[in-house]
């Protein structure tokens, strides 16, 4: 697993803390979790979902990245 270092402001922080604790969570936990609701993923895990969908569809490999990437943005800014 990768080690990263960011700079939060100490309101944001502690908050961040504090709802670890509250959920009994890591702070690491919880940034995975956030990043996954966001649909943050790597482009093998990306293209495996692709593969994934396109194995239970009529899609081309085309037409299916294109929905999956489709997707993924609406999650990331809903309208």
């Amino acid at each position: 697993m990768s080690r990263l270092t960011i700079t939060l402001a100490e309101p944001r922080y502690r908050a961040l803390k504090e709802a670890a604790v509250q959920r009994n969570k890591t702070i690491g936990q919880l940034i995975d979790e956030s990043l996954d609701f966001f649909g943050i993923k790597s482009r093998e895990q990306a293209l495996d979902l692709v593969r994934r969908a396109r194995s239970g569809s009529r899609l081309s490999e085309e037409q299916a990245l294109t929905l999956a990437q489709e997707e993924v943005a609406e999650v990331r800014h809903p309208s």
